[in-house]
Order: C-alpha cells, then structure tokens, then sequence
C-alpha cells in the first residue's frame, strides 16, 4: 500500500546524535521517493497511451508502474524498520516508552497499535507514545499526534497529552490517563486530558522497567536481520 511521504519531525533520530543512521534512512527514504517519481511518470504515460488508443503500451506502462510501487514500498518499510530500531535501542528510550521519530503518520499508527495490542496482552498498565512537537511540521502543525489520539478512541483507551507536548500517556488499563505520581516522568501534570473507556484489559505489575518487553522480542528479529545486512553502509 502507498504511504503519504510526509513524515515527524525534522531529523528522524530522536537523540539526534548519530548522523551515519541519520543518512542511512534519508537514503532508503530518497531511494522510495524515487521510485514513487518513476511510478507517476509509468501511470501518467499510461493514461496518455491508452487516450491515444494503444491499450498494450498503456498496460505495460501500467504494469511498469506497478512494479515501480512496489519498490517504493519496501524502501519506506526498509526506512520505517531502521529507524524505529535506531531510536528505540536499549538505552534510547524507557521500556514503556514507544518513539515514533521518522515515521510516516500511517506506519506510525500500524506500530503503535501492534505495540498496544501486545502490551495489553502481556498485563502492561500503560505506554507512553513519542510523537513530537510538530516543530519542523509545515506550518508547525503536529500530523501524527491526532492520529494517536483517534486510534486511542477506536481502541477505547483514556490518554492524557503530557506535560511535554510531544509524548502521549496512554493507559492501558482503563481508568484515569493520568500518570501516577510516582511514575518517574516529569511534568505529568500538564496537557489536556480526554477519557475514554472501552474493550477488555488486563492488569499486571510494571514489568516494563525491569526488562525489555517481550513485543521487541517477538517483533524485531526480522528487523534485526535486515539491519546486520545494512551494517556495512552505516557504519
């Protein structure tokens, strides 16, 4: 499926301190912008052979920009898979934290939501989503923060926007989307709160600060793989 190439924020590595990573994705985002130019070219060159009544030229050039497509889509998925591994390394973020960095606003939906569903599943109380300040948005407008808070309402979970603007607290219990008092995070006292309760979740201890959750265990060997085999570009 082709993805919208817009994505959150100005660098795609949180921590921004890795400009070897940085360029690797820029060049697996560059490479699918290129093919999306290329299938645009095929499809509109397609519609002017089939105007022009020659019905083979235009599904090959149709077929062509098929292909092109495809290829895109595995350049942004190749893109999406690096980047969220880079930013969400042991040691990058707390293990109840998600960083949504250098996602487009409809893989950054899919992870999160594959991350809800499997952190509820294990007994997980709450996870708090990076999403940004929309600062290096066009016109300052944060694209993937109401994407969050609308898959939060499908998906019946309270929220609360943290006191830092660019992470959500979301509550996966049911309940209050504060953040307890003890949580450890500051300025969990600001930011809008909206509730919303619904579907069935089950409760558990904080097992996400003694270890790595089991979602990254069981989601991430074939990232794994991928990024040994890019080892040697990005380093």
């Amino acid at each position: 499926m082709a993805i919208p190439m817009h994505r959150l924020g100005g660098r795609a590595l949180h921590s921004g301190d890795d400009d070897d990573a940085e360029q690797e994705y820029d060049r697996l985002r560059d490479l699918a912008r290129s093919e999306a130019s290329k299938r645009n070219n095929c499809f509109e060159r397609s519609r002017q052979a089939y105007d022009d009544g020659d019905g083979a030229g235009a599904k090959e050039l149709s077929n062509e920009g098929k292909a092109h497509a495809a290829k895109m889509d595995d350049y942004n998925r190749q893109a999406s898979e690096f980047i969220f591994r880079a930013n969400n390394a042991p040691g990058k973020v707390e293990s109840d934290c998600i960083d949504l960095h250098g996602q487009f606003v409809e893989e950054a939906e899919r992870i999160l939501e594959e991350r809800i569903r499997a952190d509820t599943a294990a007994g997980q109380t709450h996870l708090h989503a990076i999403v940004g300040r929309g600062n290096h948005s066009t016109n300052h407008v944060q694209k993937l923060k109401p994407k969050v808070e609308e898959l939060c309402q499908e998906l019946g979970l309270s929220y609360h926007t943290e006191e830092n603007a660019g992470r959500i607290y979301i509550n996966l219990q049911g309940g209050d989307a504060r953040p307890p008092e003890n949580s450890g995070y500051p300025g969990h006292h600001g930011g809008q709160q909206q509730q919303h309760h619904g579907g069935q979740h089950h409760g558990g201890q904080h097992q996400q600060q003694q270890q790595e959750p089991d979602w990254v265990e069981e989601n991430v060997p074939g990232i794994l793989a991928k990024l040994e085999k890019m080892c040697c570009v990005v380093m």
